[in-house]
């Protein structure tokens, strides 16, 4: 694939969690629909989906499934399609194996429903897909430093090295944070069973062979794990459009 053309045209979004640490707002509606800045965070990702060229995006449920099948339906791009998880919760990678018949042959993003951004310049699921390569990589994950980040509870995730390729940073301080967006290469899950079970298991097999890589964002990253992470995300939000304009 060349130029515009190496964007994938199929996303699957992981929207299934129970959003435990949201509540008592989950206690009603699920994590993806919770709002900031007047837009769900399901929205944000869809929207950003968007902006890069998806056509197509799979979107997993399984707590208060209904509300996310309804919220969905108006949307016009990117066109929605639903794996259902009510019979049980799969966790990330289980969720990407049910959905596997949906995404097709090609690479496509991953995106998380309860994470999103505020681009700077070329959006970045376009630069993720200016710098994929499937020759070197089964994942290319979206990654962000501590200073782009609101929200972040956490340490840092991944060591990135002088050629791309991506170690564990056990919180190293000049490590990078999984952002929640990522590329991946169907393959991978080949012979993967659909039991619940993490993509943490993907990225681990993808470093000891040397294809697990990475891209440091542009802009802002925004995660909102607790009620009161809320007020900082909308925060976020207003200067990052305001320095945007």
């Amino acid at each position: 694939m060349n130029g515009p053309a190496k964007n994938p045209s199929v996303a699957m979004v992981l929207a299934a969690g129970l959003g435990k640490r949201m509540r008592p707002i989950t206690d009603t509606i699920p994590k993806p629909l919770v709002r900031v800045s007047g837009k769900t965070l399901l929205d944000w990702g869809l929207d950003s989906l968007t902006e890069a060229g998806v056509e197509r995006a799979v979107v997993n449920v399984h707590y208060l499934p209904d509300q996310i099948v309804e919220h969905v339906a108006s949307r016009q791009a990117p066109r929605i399609e639903i794996s259902d998880e009510r019979d049980g919760l799969l966790d990330s990678a289980g969720g990407i194996v049910r959905a596997l018949p949906r995404l097709g042959a090609a690479p496509f993003y991953i995106v998380n429903a309860d994470t999103f951004w505020i681009d700077e310049g070329v959006p970045n699921l376009t630069r993720l897909a200016l710098a994929w390569d499937a020759g070197r990589m089964d994942i290319l994950l979206m990654l962000a430093d501590l200073e782009q980040a609101t929200g972040h509870s956490g340490g840092t995730d991944f060591l990135v090295a002088p050629n791309g390729t991506l170690s564990r940073a056990r919180g190293a301080p000049d490590g990078l944070i999984y952002a929640g967006a990522a590329i991946v290469h169907p393959r991978l899950f080949a012979a993967a069973p659909e039991t619940p079970h993490s993509l943490n298991r993907y990225f681990d097999e993808a470093i000891a062979s040397g294809r697990l890589h990475g891209m440091r964002m542009s802009g802002s990253w925004i995660t909102v794990g607790t009620p009161d992470a809320i007020a900082p995300a909308e925060a976020a939000v207003k200067r990052a459009l305001a320095e945007a304009q």
